[in-house]
């Protein structure tokens, strides 16, 4: 990938049947500096913040504290009084079909936005900025429910700024800023003493860059576009994004997930909750067409913040994969996977944007060969 000039530098660790079977890495962290990608280079790893925050969120369920099926609106009540964009309702607006659940908001069929979706709700979200970084997650929960839902709740499978809402509820559940509770009941249990989202101004020599790729060569972005509320001093923690790690350290959550909840005597999850938010949630009524791009991911379909196999690779363009494997990407071309049929999991950690599946599909074929069935 490097010596081809796809990536600037790129690393990845393979855990499996209780060791580490692989690690390697190529290229530079920072091209300008001349700083090699190595074990304590820090990612941002963008949407790979999902899958800890529905674990935060998961933890809070074994403790009897909501119902998957309860309504968002009991806990957050603002949420009563969202609405459905409808060109043939009065004001294009109508109540939706039935009450969001946390099990929608945790599945993505909510029918929340992230803008950009190219529809008339874009404009409103434009306009309020719910995620904007001066907003702390409760000025969010207020706003968020103002942007009209693009579907009725459980219809469609669309992502969206639902985990940040699940961050939202992780406060009002435990009376915990978000972070300070990730920290507390994830990171620290874990060893992960240097995943952060409000990260330490001494870490940032070992951040690598984030660059692009195009005729001319890779191209660094400037750190006011490319790094995220990390470093610096404004009250938004988002739960769709902005954790700041290493690959050993991510490699410890996805040791836990595989490990059916537990590392190293230290229990985050139950085997039962883990085997739930791995299990496919989303009603087979669903099309396709339904589901965005997820079907892109491969033949399956997603759990609590998670895309989950469910049948074998079908064409040798498929990623490569097991079924009952889960994983989760993130924008800068980031992934991890656990697979415990093969009881393995992968971190691959690169920072190249736009996000470039195609490392994605040959880093599988380096781990499972090309022409692995997937059972």
């Amino acid at each position: 990938m490097v010596e081809s000039g796809r990536v600037a530098g790129a690393e990845v660790l393979v855990w499996k049947d209780g060791r580490e079977v692989h690690y390697g890495s190529a290229g530079l962290a920072d091209l300008e500096a001349k700083r090699p990608f190595a074990r304590d280079t820090l990612v941002q790893v963008f949407s790979m913040t999902k899958p800890v925050t529905g674990v935060a969120l998961m933890q809070l369920w074994e403790q009897g504290r909501f119902g998957l099926d309860d309504p968002l609106d009991r806990y957050l009540p603002r949420f009563a009084q969202v609405r459905v964009y409808d060109e043939a309702a009065p004001n294009k607006l109508r109540p939706p079909s039935r009450a969001i659940t946390i099990r929608d908001v945790l599945r993505q069929t909510a029918g929340f936005t992230y803008g950009g979706a190219n529809h008339p709700t874009d404009a409103i979200w434009n306009a309020l900025q719910p995620l904007s970084p001066d907003h702390t997650l409760a000025q969010f929960a207020e706003l968020m429910p103002k942007v009209p839902l693009l579907y009725d709740p459980g219809t469609h499978w669309h992502y969206s700024a639902g985990v940040d809402v699940q961050a939202r509820l992780v406060e009002v559940l435990s009376g915990q800023p978000f972070d300070q509770y990730v920290v507390e009941h994830i990171f620290r249990p874990l060893g992960m003493t240097q995943s952060c989202w409000k990260c330490s101004p001494d870490l940032l020599p070992r951040l690598a860059a984030i660059y692009s790729v195009g005729k001319g060569g890779f191209e660094r972005m400037p750190r006011e576009t490319w790094l995220e509320p990390n470093f610096a001093d404004k009250p938004m923690t988002m739960g769709g994004s902005g954790i700041v790690t290493t690959i050993d350290e991510y490699m410890r959550f996805a040791r836990m997930l595989l490990n059916q909840g537990e590392l190293d005597d230290t229990r985050i999850l139950q085997p039962a909750t883990v085997r739930l938010l791995s299990t496919d949630q989303l009603d087979p009524r669903i099309e396709d067409k339904d589901r965005l791009w997820l079907p892109s991911k491969g033949s399956g379909g997603f759990g609590f913040d998670v895309f989950v196999r469910t049948r074998p690779p079908q064409t040798a363009q498929e990623n490569r994969g097991a079924v009952g494997e889960f994983f989760w990407d993130g924008y800068p071309s980031m992934l991890f996977w656990v697979d415990p049929l093969n009881d393995m999991a992968v971190v691959f950690a690169t920072q190249k944007i736009p996000f470039d599946g195609t490392l994605h599909h040959d880093i599988r074929d380096a781990v499972y060969g090309a022409g692995y069935r997937g059972w």
